[in-house]
This record gives structure tokens, C-alpha cells and sequence, in this order.
């Protein structure tokens, strides 16, 4: 069983190999998505202004986008107030279902760039490769499939190493390289494989969630191509942010979802107090009816279901956003170990394989060398 089990990793492990190094290599990268989009981006990611004041209502700051981009409707607005990083709002094109972004001072009301695809700026880029590999929703599905294949590296990997522990922190250098790298192997793969489970289990998710809604919304049915404003015009989006605080009691509003199709409302996503690290900037939700604006649901995470609070978790866990500085460093660093791990294994592979045929071949030899002699 071990011997199959063996197999199955190497083989596993060759087929998932490059998808792998670009899917590590990126993601130790995105960790840090916030701050290389601050150091590229300062003039579009940062408030100037020392004293910028108080936030300028919703409703003026979605009326001048409007007004500058009529053939745009607003699809999402992501909402910060900390007085450092501007706002970020998603528009779709009318008749199309092309997304694109633009940075908007909250507090002046001034628009800080033009709309870019949701894949233009640098990270983003990164971003869709790691998803998605550049191949939409043939890329999503084969993320999926690698996420599952690094899942069962991890675990395979620690069930065929589970007796490393033992000696653990030997690296036999002065042996063979195979030793060596053999060593290495089961040393990077049993210390990184807690982070490496998380890393494939939440990826794997996402994913695989992305796929069923890209199948049963552009697939099974035709996409809806967006043409005209889908909410009350009279409605105030600032009085509906505004009202948040009557629902959850300290919500802190992080982003806006607007109705891009028919069946959609209006909902804000938010963070409030609360004692668990894990819980997520999007972990709370008031939605409200897009033409009367009454308040149709909410979720606050304190309240809300394990399995809310499970999956709500996985933003915080996949990116290593849980603990400061020292937990986005810890992600980076054990995030590029399938780097490492892919490289030593190709190795000993390509090792192992020679020997195998420099075996075979010896035989053949010998076998030869046996009936000529007979």
C-alpha cells in the first residue's frame, strides 16, 4: 500500500507540477497584493491629503462616476475610511458583461484614473493567473483540479513521511546529492504541510464554487447583458450605509454590491468587533430591496452559523491575513515550498528512473551474456 501510495504521489506530483510553481510562486507574491499595489500605485491607492476630512456621501461619489461614464453602470464599490487607501469602484459596460475598476478619493469626490480591466494593473494580473491560470473558466476548473492534487500531496506526503519527525532537523550533506535532496524533500514537505493543506483546501473551494456559478450563469442560461440602472433612482445609498449601524450593532461597512442582474438586490458586506482573528472584512451582510430600500436580511458573523464563520474564515486563511506582518511572512515563505518541493521531487524521480533502467539494462546484459555463453 505504501509502494501505491508512493506512485500515485510522484505521479500526482508531475502532473500538477507546473500549474503548481505558477499558482506558488504567484501566491506568495499576492500576500502582499495591498502593499505592491500601494509602492506601484501611490498617486491611485493613497489619500494626499493629510487632513482629508470626512467621507463624502455615497451617493455623490456614485453620482460622479455616473456622470463621467453614462455607458458604465456600478456594479460593486469597495469602501475604506481610514484616512490612507482610496476607494475602488467595479463598473460594467452596458450590453457587455466586460467588468472593469477605478480609484476615487472618498473624501474629495475626485476621480483618480480612468476604468481599467479588472487585469490590467500588475497584481491583478497576478491575481488571474493564480485563479485562473489566463484562461477564464477553463483555467477555473483546472485550478480546481490542482488544488485537489495538492491536496492530496499534503496529505499522502504525510502519511508516507509521518516517521520524519524523528529526525527531523537532519540534512545528511555529506552523502549523496539524492540523500540530500531526499532529505530536503521531507523536511521542507512535512514542515510547510499545515499551511500547504489550508492553502489547497480553501483554493480548492473557491474554485470549485467559481465553476458551478460560471457554468449555471453563462453556460446553462444566457448572460445578462446589463443596460440601464437596476435600482430606484430615488434611492439614497448613503442612507441605506447609514442605517447599517441600526441593524449590526458596530458595522463597519467594506464593501458595496449593487444589482447587475434582475434577480439581485442591494447588500453591503462588513466587519464588526469581534474576538475571533479569523473573521474576515466581509464577514457580516445587510442586504435591502433595490426599489423600496427596506431591509431585507442580515448575517452577523458573531451570531451566524459554523459554517458561516468556517468558510467566512478561508479569505483570512488563504492569504495569511490573520496575524500582522508575521503570519503574511510566514504564508510567503511556506507558500513557494511547492517551489522546492516540485524541483527535489523531479529529481529524485529522474533519479529513480535512471536506476531503473540502468537496472533493466544490466539484466537484458546478463541474461545475453548467459545464453551465449550456454
Amino acid at each position: 500500500m505504501r509502494k501505491k501510495l508512493y506512485k500515485w504521489h510522484s505521479i500526482g506530483a508531475l502532473f500538477a507540477m507546473l500549474p503548481l510553481l505558477i499558482i506558488s510562486v504567484t501566491g506568495s507574491i499576492l500576500v502582499f497584493k495591498v502593499e505592491l499595489d500601494t509602492l506601484l500605485m501611490p498617486d491611485k491607492m493613497q489619500v494626499t491629503s493629510i487632513n482629508p476630512g470626512e467621507r463624502a456621501s455615497l451617493d455623490v461619489l456614485m453620482t460622479n462616476v455616473k456622470s463621467k461614464y453614462p455607458n458604465y453602470e456600478i456594479g460593486s464599490w469597495e469602501l475604506f475610511d481610514d484616512k490612507s487607501r482610496t476607494d475602488t469602484a467595479y463598473l460594467i459596460k452596458h450590453h457587455t458583461t466586460d467588468w472593469s475598476k477605478l480609484y476615487v478619493n472618498q473624501y474629495t469626490g475626485k476621480l483618480l484614473s480612468t476604468p481599467v480591466g479588472t487585469s490590467d494593473d500588475l497584481t491583478d494580473w497576478l491575481l488571474d493567473l493564480h485563479y485562473k491560470l489566463l484562461l477564464e473558466t477553463n483555467g477555473m476548473f483546472l485550478g480546481a483540479i490542482v488544488s485537489l492534487l495538492l491536496l492530496f500531496l499534503g496529505i499522502s506526503g504525510v502519511i508516507l513521511y509521518r516517521k520524519f519527525w524523528l529526525n527531523f532537523f537532519t540534512l545528511r550533506l555529506g552523502l549523496a546529492r539524492r540523500i540530500f535532496f531526499s532529505d530536503l524533500h521531507k523536511m521542507i514537505g512535512i514542515s510547510s504541510s499545515p499551511v500547504i493543506l489550508i492553502l489547497a483546501f480553501t483554493g480548492a473551494y473557491w474554485n470549485i464554487s467559481l465553476v458551478i456559478h460560471e457554468v449555471s450563469e453563462h453556460i446553462v442560461e444566457e448572460p445578462f447583458l446589463i443596460k440601464n440602472q437596476l435600482y430606484n433612482k430615488k434611492l439614497s445609498i448613503q442612507t441605506l450605509l447609514d442605517s447599517n449601524q441600526k441593524t449590526i450593532e458596530n458595522f463597519e461597512a467594506t464593501y458595496l454590491l449593487m444589482p447587475f442582474e434582475p434577480e439581485m438586490d442591494i447588500m453591503f458586506y462588513g466587519t464588526v468587533n469581534s474576538t475571533n482573528p479569523l473573521n474576515s472584512n466581509y464577514s457580516s451582510t445587510i442586504s435591502y430591496n433595490k426599489d423600496s430600500g427596506n431591509m431585507l436580511h442580515f448575517e452577523d458573523v458573531r451570531s451566524a452559523s459554523s459554517l458561516h464563520v468556517t468558510i467566512d474564515s478561508f479569505r483570512k486563511l488563504h492569504f495569511g491575513h490573520f496575524g500582522g506582518l508575521t503570519s503574511k511572512l510566514i504564508w510567503c515563505v511556506l507558500g513557494l515550498s511547492p517551489l522546492i518541493l516540485a524541483l527535489t521531487g523531479l529529481y529524485l524521480y529522474l533519479h529513480k528512473n535512471r536506476n531503473r533502467k540502468i537496472l533493466h539494462m544490466s539484466r537484458v546484459k546478463n541474461r545475453k551474456t548467459l545464453k551465449s555463453t550456454k
